[in-house]
């Protein structure tokens, strides 16, 4: 299976939440006709990226990183190695490398989310877009956290409570991804 039949099988086997959710959606599938490999990160106007909310399968809590190129709270992610045709597997490399979280696994094999986002032009890289897959990852390990050399220094561990009251500030999609990735941990209990 090649990299853009993948992506237009997991558009179809995904209900969106929203109507940002489908119109992300709609515009993953139009640029699909544009390239042979949406995975490409080479692609201009925007490529595929994989991301993953890490959560802790006892306590539900989930762990961000405060992004240094973009100073936000995120999820793990990013763009697909060449040998990647499905970006779950890029969520969980990343999430890996990211987090040293040696026992990651998938919450579920289908995407939880879709987003798609601007990532602002920066040195000799235009503005483009971010087709993001994003998955649920848990760990049933949470105090063997290691980060990698040159990753972000700010982690944290999170309930959605302590977000609300320390009124850290989180984009909408990243809250729609949280609120999925822990209701479908819950179920799982």
């Amino acid at each position: 299976m090649t990299s853009n039949e993948r992506i237009e099988a997991l558009l179809a086997a995904h209900q969106p939440a929203d109507e940002k959710e489908s119109a992300d959606m709609q515009t993953i599938k139009r640029m699909l006709s544009e390239t042979d490999n949406l995975m490409d990160r080479h692609y201009p106007t925007g490529h595929v990226t994989g991301s993953a909310l890490v959560l802790d399968a006892g306590s539900g809590r989930f762990l961000l990183h405060f992004h240094k190129k973009l100073s936000r709270w995120l999820q793990f992610g990013g763009h697909a190695e060449a040998e990647e045709n499905d970006p779950a597997q890029t969520a969980l490399r990343e999430a890996r490398e990211e987090s040293g979280l040696p026992d990651l696994r998938l919450l579920s094999d289908q995407p939880l989310d879709i987003d798609v986002h601007v990532i602002p032009a920066r040195g000799d890289q235009p503005e483009h877009l971010h087709l993001d897959f994003r998955y649920g990852l848990i760990t049933k390990l949470p105090d063997a956290l290691l980060v990698g050399e040159g990753e972000s220094e700010r982690w944290r561990w999170f309930t959605m409570e302590e977000v609300r009251m320390q009124q850290i500030v989180l984009d909408r999609a990243l809250w729609r991804l949280i609120a999925k990735a822990t209701a479908l941990l819950q179920m799982g209990q």
